[in-house]
């Protein structure tokens, strides 16, 4: 039976492990995902030597980055990105072969693209940790401009307490990379001058736990076009597999 599987930590309930599952059950796939909690990076040998059926690994906070080194090749995109989230394993032997992949990018731009008009031009990303740079990645090939958003002074950013009306007027696209508004602290939200956002305003949020974020409620009161990160995570899987079953 091939295994797939999940590494990070710490890992609570997984979006992944319950998809392929079900995935494996409904196509009558023999494989099984699975969950590797692993409290350090170095760990992911151990993984691959107790795990001779492993084909394919997720990766998730905080390894995105941390991994790169361990890898055999890194996709263009990925490398670009600078962050890994989908790992295809290959054997031959006792040659075990490592190549990473960035499926968030690809999850993002399908998710987005849709409900991109004209008016939008230029984006803010709130937030500056792995997923971030996939954002970015994906807006900058859709040909938005964009800007970092931190809480902190850092090269290339701006801070919330920065960001006027007029910026939100102009970065009309703004999503949230940041865990604000997750459950179970639903009641917290980006510090944003939300009474500036109109019906151009689009508000993306990579939460999907809740549904709708306050963050998502607080522009829809202003008549923003608002998405949750649902789709995103149902397209990155898809992403997954394909990556796994590919032999480029």
């Amino acid at each position: 039976m091939d295994i797939y599987g999940l590494i990070g930590y710490p890992l609570g309930h997984s979006f992944s492990i319950s998809y392929f599952n079900e995935k494996f059950q409904n196509e009558n796939i023999n494989a099984r995902y699975v969950n590797f909690e692993i409290p350090n990076i170095e760990d992911l040998r151990e993984v691959l030597d107790s795990n001779p059926d492993l084909k394919g690994l997720n990766v998730t906070i905080p390894y995105k980055q941390k991994v790169i080194p361990y890898l055999d090749e890194v996709s263009p995109e990925a490398r670009a990105i600078g962050a890994v989230n989908v790992i295809r394993i290959t054997r031959k032997g006792r040659n075990v072969k490592l190549k990473g992949f960035n499926s968030d990018v690809i999850g993002f731009t399908q998710s987005i693209e849709p409900l991109l008009e004209k008016c939008h031009k230029k984006a803010l990303i709130l937030g500056t940790g792995g997923a971030s740079k996939a954002i970015d990645y994906g807006l900058r090939s859709l040909g938005l401009e964009t800007v970092f958003v931190s809480r902190y002074q850092r090269p290339d950013t701006i801070q919330y307490e920065k960001i006027t009306p007029d910026d939100i007027r102009e970065y009309n696209v703004i999503v949230n990379c940041t865990p604000l508004g997750m459950y179970p602290k639903v009641d917290t939200c980006p510090n944003l001058p939300y009474e500036a956002m109109d019906r151009s305003t689009l508000l993306y949020d990579l939460i999907y736990n809740p549904d709708e974020t306050l963050f998502m409620k607080r522009g829809l009161t202003r008549g923003a076009t608002v998405k949750n990160g649902l789709e995103m995570l149902l397209l990155q899987a898809f992403a997954s597999w394909e990556f796994w079953q590919s032999e480029d």
